[in-house]
């Protein structure tokens, strides 16, 4: 049996239910490497973190990973972003991994200390409090895997090369790849990926249920980062209070029993009950037009 086999066998077996999910102004960071979009007119509220690190396939060094941070930083509490897209600005490539060419020159203390940052970032990233999605538009290997993996949501053109390779270098995924894999796929299907070091295509990937969506690539190279503002833009009309609250929900309610988990999501729920948008989906719906959610 295939491995896509074994894993749809897996998912049926324990019930999992998968969930289908204008040039504008920009903030540049310090590095050329990578920059904040704000996206305007009907796409505001959408922020796109563009890579743009061609000559090393937007590998992870010390410096883009200190940008990287600071991007995050600058979103997450700016209650006007409603979605967070991470793209690539290099065709073909979303993230190659840890730049292997600085890691060669870093001392063991200095690999561990870089590691650890990386596993901070992805669970930075995991932690922002709106949605974010991965538009995978090429490879993610390694490192650049276990960002996507960090993401809530992942589109993947249909040739994206997808997976974690850390054991052709005698190492291990080490920014929280062991812990999200299994968690998406289960954990024998994850073991056979993270011992064989082998790669998905994003078609097999989406079989899998590692990607939400694989699209078929376009000349432009951005099928898969479209198909996410798609995504985005099916999200923005929603209230913004009760899509942070429904991410907390089902991110805690993952690591606890079901009981514990409907007395987080009792509690969540409540904290939506007093607010303005509540009333205004009411009002809304009885006056029969769309809702203007503000946050409040």
């Amino acid at each position: 049996m295939s491995l896509i086999k074994k894993v749809n066998a897996f998912k049926h077996s324990v019930h999992i239910r998968r969930i289908f999910r204008r040039p504008s102004s920009s903030t540049a960071s310090r590095s050329q490497n990578l920059r904040l979009n704000y996206l305007e007119e009907t796409d505001n509220g959408i922020v796109v973190l563009e890579l743009n690190r061609p000559e090393a396939k937007n590998a992870l060094n010390r410096t883009l990973a200190s940008d990287f941070f600071r991007a995050i930083d600058s979103v997450k509490y700016d209650t006007n972003v409603r979605v967070f897209i991470v793209r690539s600005m290099v065709p073909g490539i979303f993230c190659a991994g840890a730049d292997l060419k600085e890691r060669l020159k870093l001392t063991n203390l200095e690999v561990k200390t870089f590691v650890s940052q990386l596993r901070s970032l992805t669970d930075a990233v995991e932690s922002l409090p709106m949605p974010v999605i991965g538009a995978l538009d090429g490879t993610a290997v390694g490192g650049g895997f276990e960002l996507a993996l960090a993401c809530d949501m992942r589109t993947a053109s249909d040739n994206a090369k997808l997976g974690l390779v850390e054991t052709k270098l005698a190492i291990i995924p080490g920014a929280g790849g062991t812990q999200r894999l299994p968690r998406l796929i289960g954990p024998a299907f994850a073991k056979e990926l993270i011992f064989t070091a082998k790669t998905v295509t994003g078609t097999e990937a989406f079989e899998m249920g590692i990607v939400n969506y694989a699209v078929k690539q376009n000349n432009e190279g951005n099928a898969a980062y479209l198909k996410a503002l798609e995504v985005a833009r099916e999200i923005i009309p929603n209230g913004p209070l009760s899509v942070r609250l429904a991410k907390v929900a089902i991110n805690s309610g993952l690591e606890v029993d079901t009981s514990t988990g409907n007395i987080i999501e009792e509690a969540c729920y409540a904290q939506v009950v007093p607010t303005k948008d509540r009333m205004e989906g009411l009002i809304a719906f009885q006056e029969k037009r769309a809702p203007i959610y503000t946050g409040k």
